[in-house]
């Protein structure tokens, strides 16, 4: 009698230990489609940057030196997504990231504030439309950021939490994922300014 009360509650303790693996590797998932939307979201972006920049070149011949800091932090953050692809656990990757993005937003910014200069190139129809695309894509970026760092904190929470601790580390969950957070947060909530009504 004794025995199988023990066995029953190996099995027990065994269906408890997969429900616990099963959900870590669900919020693992989940964090992992997050990325994949904001990355969707960014490739996005970076592909309307060189648009917005050949319709300014003809405006902003001036201001080469700004265009070209745009084209660059473009470049350095489309690299940084590349290198994040299946590195989401790997905080310098994520350090990257966040540092070209945050350069990237730096460059925009300092460049939509030179275009107050050129009234007919606020006034030009291509301009309009790429930066109305451009603040819809940066908005939608901010909703995929803010849906993965929702799932980044349900995953640390569900795993720093007993007796979840205990089977995430026999199964290889022994850290935090990393939400993606930037130096200047206040400035990150809000899209970057690149209307010019």
């Amino acid at each position: 009698m004794g025995g199988y009360i023990f066995l029953g509650l190996l099995v027990l303790l065994g269906l408890y230990t997969i429900a616990i693996y099963n959900g870590l590797v669900a919020k693992k998932n989940q964090i992992e489609n997050g990325f994949a939307q904001i990355e969707v979201q960014l490739k996005r972006r970076y592909d309307l940057i060189p648009n917005l920049i050949e319709v300014a070149k003809k405006y902003m011949a001036h201001e080469r030196e700004t265009l070209e800091a745009v084209i660059a932090a473009r470049n350095e953050a489309s690299g940084a997504l590349k290198k994040m692809k299946g590195q989401l656990d790997d905080p310098n990757a994520i350090a990257q990231f966040n540092q070209a993005e945050q350069g990237l937003v730096g460059a925009m910014g300092k460049m939509s504030f030179v275009m107050e200069a050129y009234p007919e190139l606020k006034a030009n129809e291509n301009m309009m439309q790429l930066t109305e695309e451009l603040t819809t894509t940066e908005n939608r970026i901010a909703f995929a950021r803010q849906a993965y760092n929702d799932f980044v904190l349900s995953f640390n929470t569900y795993r720093q939490s007993f007796p979840q601790n205990q089977v995430a580390s026999m199964f290889g969950f022994t850290t935090d994922a990393k939400m993606l957070e930037f130096e200047d947060s206040k400035a990150m909530q809000a899209a970057p300014k690149v209307s010019f009504d």
